[in-house]
């Protein structure tokens, strides 16, 4: 079987999860690098045995570079817009990170590009490919919850609590990030709720920046954080489904705690990144008495991000498979949260 050959751009810590979900698949080949920084390239270039004339400064070498047959692009927001538009322009499939781009302003044109000349694109929620998640939306499908008539979502980590000194980063940076917890977290919180329910039909929203100012390592001096580290909005779904959510970089003893509940007429599911193997279900048995079960997720849900890729690489994508148009969807979300907290008022979406 012939492999597909991947050129990989960004290669910092976030690369050796991609590397290795890539390896486990056994159907692509890593033939190019690129990467700002000349010592991580030398490492993963060393790591891959990509030879030295395939090692790029400039990603836009890569994407040209006709050995390429798809990128892979792991690399902080404010060039996600850039890259994603050379690979249109070359008609290069790819595989970009979350959150789309850093700010709406920055989709809309890759919109327009991509309606003009299309190719195989992945876009990296890679929530959708938690077990837990999958079985949840087959059991919301099949109607066995009856009417689902509202949701409670939330994604915490504590990796931000005071406490720890975490220094000034990236991710702190609104000039890079666009937005803090909201695009990081927040946008597999999105991107969950559209797999579940559909689209986003009306918002309100509360950014706030929990702790202020951050230690720079470079300087030495603290730095004013101008992102939110934590989130909380409510909307409205498709078919009145009513949704809470919150996200918070600020929450003691919380690892990476991504999970939904799911309240319908019949039933209850929950389902969450903590134990991806099963879901809790709550429903009435025979006499009225209410039943709490521990789930086993079935086999066929445990389908990897890299496995629907290479589907996608294909030309034949599978169903939930998160695609361009899940990209720039969730983008326009993420900007009526914003402009919800700033106007602290009802934002309005387009549903298609």
């Amino acid at each position: 079987m012939n492999k597909f050959r991947i050129g990989l751009i960004g290669l910092g810590g976030m690369a050796q999860e991609h590397i290795r979900w890539m390896k486990a698949e056994n159907v692509y080949e890593f033939v190019a690098v690129s990467d700002v920084n000349g010592d991580a390239m030398a490492r993963v270039g060393d790591q891959l045995g990509i030879e030295d004339g395939k090692r790029y400064a400039n990603y836009k070498g890569l994407i040209e570079d006709p050995d390429v047959d798809a990128v892979v692009s792991v690399t902080p927001n404010n060039v996600h817009a850039d890259i994603m538009s050379a690979c249109l322009h070359a008609g290069k499939p790819f595989l970009a990170e979350k959150p789309f781009t850093r700010i709406f302003e920055e989709a809309v044109p890759l919109l327009e590009l991509y309606e003009k000349h299309p190719v195989p694109v992945m876009i990296g929620f890679t929530y959708r490919y938690t077990p837990a998640f999958r079985y949840a939306r087959e059991i919301v499908r099949s109607g066995k919850l009856g009417t689902v008539r509202h949701f409670s979502h939330q994604y915490l980590q504590g990796f931000g609590v005071p406490h720890q000194q975490v220094p000034y980063m990236w991710r702190y940076n609104k000039a890079v990030t666009g937005t803090g917890a909201l695009g990081d977290l927040g946008s597999h919180m999105i991107d969950m709720a559209r797999f579940l329910f559909g689209e986003f039909e009306e918002l309100t929203a509360q950014l706030q920046t929990i702790v202020p100012e951050r230690r720079d390592p470079v300087t030495g001096a603290m730095a004013k954080i101008e992102v939110d580290d934590f989130a909380s909005f409510q909307a409205r779904m498709t078919g009145d489904v009513m949704g809470v959510f919150q996200t918070s970089r600020n929450a003691f003893g919380s690892g990476n705690q991504h999970e939904v509940t799911i309240y319908g007429d019949l039933g209850t599911v929950h389902a969450g990144t903590l134990d991806p193997d099963h879901i809790v279900w709550i429903r009435e048995e025979e006499g009225g008495q209410l039943a709490r079960a521990l789930v086993e997720v079935p086999a066929h849900c445990k389908v990897t991000q890299y496995a629907d890729f290479a589907a996608v690489l294909r030309g034949t994508p599978a169903d939930g498979a998160p695609g361009f148009m899940d990209g720039y969807r969730n983008q326009e979300v993420l900007d009526a949260v914003v402009r919800a907290s700033e106007s602290k008022s009802a934002v309005r979406l387009r549903a298609d």
